[in-house]
């Protein structure tokens, strides 16, 4: 299998998830993907107002809250 025939979506799916959850992280309590972190740009032009895109990450990892 060749790395740079991977998307990065298969290159997270593939290595980078089970290494975070290998090293003893909670799949489902303290790791998020595909998160939107921005709801996007605000663009005003006279009286028109629309957003920009969004900006994302690829995974979110937290720690509990003690």
């Amino acid at each position: 299998m060749n790395k740079k025939d991977l998307t990065e979506r298969d290159i997270c799916s593939k290595f980078i998830s089970p290494a975070v959850k290998r090293a003893g992280w909670d799949g489902m309590m303290q790791i998020r993907e595909e998160v939107a972190f921005t709801k996007g740009r605000i663009i005003v032009r006279g009286k028109l107002v629309t957003r920009g895109k969004s900006k994302r990450i690829t995974s979110f990892i937290t720690s509990p809250i003690s």
